[in-house]
């Protein structure tokens, strides 16, 4: 409820909400069924060996675009010279647009059905006591953690980003808001209206006043914080070529 709200927005998903809301529970003594509280454990040991799997399968970039389309695994830069002998992960691949935990995990069995052939071929040539498991296969992501494996690494980078930039803005919560800002929606593009007038009526002379608007959203204190950031940066560069000029 409430997720616009909300500070980690990008991380509040239905598909993590028993990883993120169960462990409180039973802190709390809300959630006291042992079974419940081990099929939690179990899926979440489920989603970080898949999502290592993942973050461990190497291919060189060459080879992506090779085997899922230069356009989508490859990327812009797969072609330029040098990059044949750059590798990613399918983690990497994955956190790509368009491209699919499907796609990326049909590769990695078809790379492990390849070695395994590799593997009854040498052993076929050879006299050895230790014969290859030919039956042997890549498993894909069961569906019971599937949407999160994907999730978790579709919005990592935005969740880092995210993360960061709210830390920035807690940091800086004493820092003066310039009196004469203009609040305009031509200048904050992503403000909604009423966060335009509300701030337009306070004149909060700090993040930290600001923060205790009940309209303002977290992503707009942060935006806020970037645009004060910038005005200060102007304003100190005009005023050192004034001081340099008077100076000549």
């Amino acid at each position: 409820m409430f997720t616009s709200r909300a500070e980690y927005r990008i991380s509040l998903r239905a598909d993590n909400a028993d990883l993120r809301l169960t462990r409180k529970g039973a802190e709390y003594g809300l959630v006291t069924d042992p079974e419940r509280l081990a099929a939690l454990d179990m899926r979440q040991a489920l989603i970080g060996e898949n999502v290592e799997r993942l973050r461990d399968f190497k291919l060189f970039v060459t080879d992506w675009g090779k085997r899922g389309g230069n356009d989508l695994m490859g990327g812009a830069a797969a072609n330029r010279p040098g990059k044949e002998f750059k590798k990613k992960t399918a983690e990497e691949v994955l956190g790509m647009p368009n491209v699919s935990l499907k796609m990326v995990e049909s590769i990695m069995a078809d790379v492990f059905d390849e070695e395994q052939q590799e593997k009854q071929e040498t052993a076929d040539g050879e006299s050895s006591s230790s014969e290859p498991d030919v039956d042997a296969k890549m498993d894909p992501t069961p569906l019971s953690v599937y949407d999160t494996v994907e999730a978790s690494i579709k919005y990592k980078s935005y969740v880092v980003r995210q993360e960061k930039d709210i830390e920035s803005w807690r940091k800086a919560q004493g820092a003066k808001i310039p009196p004469n800002i203009i609040y305009d929606r031509a200048v904050m593009p992503t403000f909604k209206q009423e966060e335009i007038e509300k701030l337009d009526q306070f004149r909060p002379s700090t993040f930290a006043e600001a923060s205790q608007i009940s309209a303002l959203r977290p992503q707009s204190l942060v935006y806020l914080y970037h645009h004060v950031m910038r005005l200060n940066k102007e304003s100190g560069k005009k005023k050192r070529e004034e001081s340099e000029s008077v100076a000549v």
